[in-house]
């Protein structure tokens, strides 16, 4: 989590003063209790009716200032959260981009997709809720039960034993739970992967009739996503339950040692109330913790798969630039001794390719399916480095160019057409930003795309 941190250092007056404003809308909070003790023990005990509508006019006063404290830092937490996401996400594409198709390869689209959205949202939502209640929630929590020392330090221990066991509860569900959203969202991998599968592979599934395998295949990995979250959503929905009842005994608890307390006139009627009060304020805020651990524990299993991808430097970078003093006369495309192994594989998909292709030359590679003639031309623009061996063009290695100036050597026409969102004026533009129409037109007579 801390890697991706660094996205909030552009708003660190937000992530002050969201959880400040928290802090006090929380302080206006642990007052009224107190307030409600005195319209009790003085207002009601005394039949003093003005000093009821007075106590009364002091917590509406409280509520409302405690409100406008918790807009302020809805806003400011929202704003922090948006901004950390954009920045994230705009980010973590250009890095994307940046990668090799090696690495695009061993990491996969699908789960990159995934990562770039459904990670990417889980972290912003986490960010949040961090900014508005992990100062509030245990500031309330601590803040009450010092409070209810201030009333009565006997009935106040009943606070102290029930803080450290829900804590147990909560960070125990927390440490279950990390590695069970960690492999929920690779679950989700499998499926976004499925989809677009089926979605691109649409017609070449319906020509040879497997619609029903797939299905079969899309209905496994969805049980499988679903098994896991019902699994994370179980030990998750422990914490509640437990919580109730832990909360439940304790006030049950108060009530007991309180009335004796009362009896023997140590304390009021009305402070009882306060630290019932108290009670009650623990279990609302906890039950907030509860939901905001789980928020916690998938935005951290969904920052590790970021992390992951941030992570990942290319393997094919920049070369030296010393490729400007080409001889004139050389070989426009030469490979010597070329080896080819993707990342992960037990051989190499090319070997000892040895072949030059001289100024004007056109040159056919045949071969069958899967015998390395796409590999063979990826390798000219460097999408896949040799793995022995070198390739030149000019007479100068690929790897001393730099990226720039060797794709803008090299023209590549794709086996697959893909139109990007835009008109077909706007992808035809792609090279040549400023083409004219006559330029379109004459492209389009070249690819003989112009009749369709």
């Amino acid at each position: 989590m801390k890697g991706i941190l660094r996205y909030l250092k552009d708003y660190k007056k937000e992530s002050i003063l969201a959880p400040l404003f928290k802090m006090l809308e929380a302080t206006f909070e642990l007052l009224i209790p107190i307030v409600m003790a005195n319209v009790i023990d003085v207002g009601i005990a005394g039949r003093d009716i003005s000093y009821v509508v007075k106590m009364c006019l002091v917590m509406i006063l409280l509520g409302i200032i405690g409100l406008v404290c918790s807009i302020t830092a809805q806003y400011f937490s929202a704003k922090a959260a948006t901004g950390f996401g954009t920045a994230l996400r705009n980010d973590l594409f250009r890095h994307i981009t940046s990668l090799s198709y090696t690495e695009i390869d061993s990491i996969g689209t699908s789960t990159l997709l995934t990562r770039m959205t459904s990670d990417t949202n889980q972290v912003q939502t986490g960010v949040n809720m961090v900014l508005r209640l992990f100062l509030r929630s245990p500031f309330i929590v601590f803040g009450a039960m010092i409070m209810s020392f201030t009333i009565d330090v006997k009935s106040a221990m009943t606070f102290v034993v029930t803080i450290p066991a829900l804590s147990i509860v909560v960070f125990g569900v927390m440490a279950l739970s990390i590695p069970l959203f960690k492999k929920v969202q690779n679950r989700l991998d499998r499926v976004t992967l499925l989809t677009r599968e089926g979605l691109e592979g649409a017609r070449v599934i319906r020509a040879f009739n497997r619609q029903d395998k797939e299905f079969e295949e899309f209905d496994k990995s969805t049980d499988d996503l679903m098994k896991f979250q019902l699994l994370a959503g179980r030990i998750s929905a422990f914490m509640n339950p437990v919580t109730y009842v832990i909360i439940n005994l304790s006030t049950a608890a108060i009530i007991w040692i309180a009335a004796g307390q009362t009896d023997a006139g140590i304390i009021t009627q009305g402070k009882v109330v306060a630290l019932v009060n108290y009670m009650s304020q623990i279990l609302v805020e906890l039950i907030k913790l509860a939901n905001l651990i789980v928020t916690i524990t998938k935005a951290v299993a969904c920052a590790k798969r970021i992390n992951a991808v941030m992570d990942q430097q290319p393997s094919i970078t920049d070369g030296s630039g010393k490729a400007a003093g080409s001889p004139a006369n050389a070989v426009k495309v030469s490979f010597r001794d070329a080896n080819l192994r993707y990342a992960g594989a037990g051989a190499d998909s090319l070997s000892d390719i040895t072949f030059d292709v001289a100024p004007g030359e056109t040159v056919g590679i045949i071969g069958g399916t899967g015998s390395g003639k796409s590999s063979l031309v990826n390798m000219i623009p460097r999408f896949y480095d040799a793995s022995q061996g070198s390739v030149c063009i000019d007479g100068v290695d690929v790897k001393d160019y730099t990226l720039d100036e060797l794709r803008h050597k090299v023209g590549v026409v794709p086996q697959k057409a893909v139109l990007f969102a835009g008109t077909i004026a706007d992808n035809i533009r792609w090279g040549k930003q400023d083409a004219t129409e006559a330029e379109i037109d004459e492209a389009l007579e070249i690819a003989q795309a112009k009749e369709f």
